[in-house]
């Protein structure tokens, strides 16, 4: 069932964490260059900028993002909204590893005490208002 290639709807194949890292940058600036991309993350994750450029290729094949020629450098956008990505991810993670269930995912959570008495706070809240 997990084909690599298969692209259906607007679910991109599957992005690595340091791919993340790049789209993260799109998200937060929209239309950017590779070095501006590198600006952000290169320092902080030991990168250069040929590094940035080979992740961005990956994620133009992936479809996750698209490249627009300006002069002698490539503009990159995010072809995919930060919120699905999550929601997607999310999702398989619950599916996964929960079996689907995410009231499983937000019990494992308590019983390993990985929730404080904010995030619990936080959950009551939206729960309440979901209920609405």
């Amino acid at each position: 069932m997990s084909s690599t290639n298969s692209n259906s709807g607007n679910s991109p194949e599957r992005i690595s964490e340091a791919e993340l890292a790049v789209m993260e940058v799109l998200w937060a600036n929209g239309t950017t260059s590779a070095s501006d991309v590198c600006d952000a993350v290169c320092e902080q994750r030991g990168w250069s900028l040929p590094t940035v450029k080979t992740l961005l290729s990956r994620l133009v094949q992936k479809q996750a993002i698209a490249a627009k020629p300006d002069g002698r450098r490539y503009l990159y956008t995010a072809m995919i909204a930060r919120e699905d990505y999550v929601g997607g991810e999310s999702k398989r993670l619950v599916d996964r590893l929960f079996g689907g269930k995410a009231a499983s995912l937000v019990a494992h959570l308590a019983e390993t005490e990985a929730l404080t008495e904010d995030d619990l706070k936080e959950i009551e809240a939206l729960l309440k208002e979901l209920k609405q």
